[in-house]
């Protein structure tokens, strides 16, 4: 009978606090238990980034059953590889944006550090200038630089060109989402999310088929939805930063350019831009380096894995941001001890959440991907990709963790130092010789990544023991 109550009491507390997260209140995570603190940044946040995963799916499940499926597969593959690059400015002025609020909230500056989260915004916005004016005049060109045949190119260019010029949509949704998770709000950056999926998810199949008056675009109206979704998921994300309910009250003076706040911004986003920008370009080096060595149904094949790759990924990234938010917050409360063991109460809750995802992959890897392809040869390589991928999840969990740590104190150039020695001198020469020289092909490419991925986890459980993000001025 005692158990009984316990339960019942258990299963009440739970819900009690995923009502509290899901809602998304205004609370001092400088205090109070850790584990508490943890869930109640994770829940919304691992739901955020589940949402932002299901962009991918939702364009995969649609384009993959189009005419030429192979093709349009291989172009939202490709295009997100280059996309990455706009992923990797946004993530880093995110982190930047992250920690610079979450330190000044930490310090009681709520002023301060809404002014701070606007000036990222600046920046951003005049750094995504040239990359969108740039992917739009030279988007056929790109893709054939990428790996795509010729035909394959053309018959993707106007979905890329859409993607890129709209980079805008995808800068400005990360970005607004930092700040929120800076302020301990992450229930309003999942929100944005949810409304942006399900805009993309009922506007999908109507712009790729075709409704009443609206005809078919084909793979170009996956672009269309998406970034229409998008787009509405940043007036939510405006709304609430105007509404003056929050804790970061903007008004349109913090918009004005305040340039020693700027450079103080950039300082910490540059190296935060570079260890993002060196990871993407290591995947773009690995999508070249699969198209060529695969054809373009093992670049197809490789593309569909990496989208259920990060279906489940992302989430564990969506967790380990919790990590960002408590050490920034209680860096700026000067509680050293407690930033550092929400570190490890956020990493154990990673490691748990992806021992359970690598059992699934295992498992499950043919059927899901029956699921979005009916292509063969994309199925094989995509199975084979995914089982390879998932042995190092656990490794990638506490990695995750450890990144978002350093970057939550400031300390944005260790994680630069750790992914430039991880991914360009190790992860891209050991592909190379396994998939050209060893000549394994795409095998070669799939083993050197959760390979090199145990050793940057490794490095940066290191580097965190010895303390020197601790130190970081903000």
């Amino acid at each position: 009978m005692t158990q009984v109550v316990q339960r019942k009491n258990a299963f009440s507390r739970f819900f009690i606090l995923l009502k509290q997260a899901l809602k998304g209140e205004n609370i001092d995570f400088t205090k109070g238990s850790i584990r508490r603190a943890v869930l109640l940044l994770a829940i919304p946040m691992m739901l955020e980034m589940m949402m932002e995963s299901v962009f991918a799916l939702v364009d995969l499940y649609f384009v993959g059953h189009l005419e030429n499926s192979s093709f349009a597969v291989q172009t939202v593959g490709l295009t997100e590889s280059v996309l990455t690059i706009i992923y990797s400015i946004a993530i880093g002025m995110s982190m930047a944006a992250t920690a610079v609020v979450a330190r000044r909230v930490g310090e009681k500056k709520p002023e301060a550090a809404a002014r701070a989260g606007m000036q990222t915004i600046l920046v951003a916005v005049a750094i995504n200038t040239i990359f969108a004016i740039v992917g739009f005049i030279y988007a056929t060109d790109i893709l054939i630089l990428m790996g795509s045949s010729e035909a394959s190119a053309k018959f993707g260019t106007n979905f890329f060109r859409i993607m890129m010029g709209s980079s805008y949509v995808i800068m400005l949704l990360f970005l607004f989402n930092g700040i929120f998770r800076g302020a301990g709000n992450a229930a309003i950056a999942m929100k944005s999310l949810w409304i942006a999926n399900i805009c993309n998810i009922i506007l999908c199949p109507i712009f790729i088929n075709g409704l009443g008056p609206i005809p078919a675009f084909g793979l170009t109206g996956a672009a269309i939805a998406t970034t229409l979704g998008r787009s509405i998921g940043v007036s939510y994300q405006l709304y609430n930063l105007f509404n003056g309910k929050g804790i970061l009250k903007v008004v349109s003076a913090y918009f004005v350019p305040h340039w020693q706040q700027i450079k103080g911004i950039v300082k910490i986003a540059a190296p935060g831009i570079m260890q993002f920008v060196i990871a993407s370009c290591s995947w773009i080096f690995l999508a070249q380096l699969v198209a060529t060595t695969g054809g373009d149904e093992g670049s197809a094949g490789y593309q569909s894995a990496l989208r259920i790759m990060m279906f489940f990924l992302l989430p564990a990234w969506g967790l380990s941001n919790a990590a960002a938010t408590l050490v920034g917050q209680n860096l700026g409360a000067k509680q050293v001890a407690r930033a550092e063991k929400s570190v490890f109460v956020t990493a154990k809750f990673n490691v748990i959440y992806m021992a359970s995802i690598t059992g699934i992959t295992l498992l499950a890897a043919d059927p899901i991907m029956w699921f979005f392809t009916n292509n063969t040869h994309v199925h094989d390589i995509a199975v084979e990709a995914i089982q390879i991928l998932s042995i190092a999840f656990v490794f990638y969990g506490v990695g995750m963790v450890l990144i978002n740590a350093f970057n939550g104190a400031g300390d944005t150039k260790t994680p630069t130092r750790i992914n430039f020695f991880g991914f360009w001198l190790f992860q891209i020469p050991l592909a190379y010789i396994l998939a050209k020289v060893v000549d394994l092909g795409p095998t070669g490419v799939f083993i050197a990544i959760p390979v090199s991925e145990m050793c940057i986890s490794m490095a940066g459980v290191i580097l965190f023991k010895r303390g020197k993000w601790k130190k970081v001025k903000v």
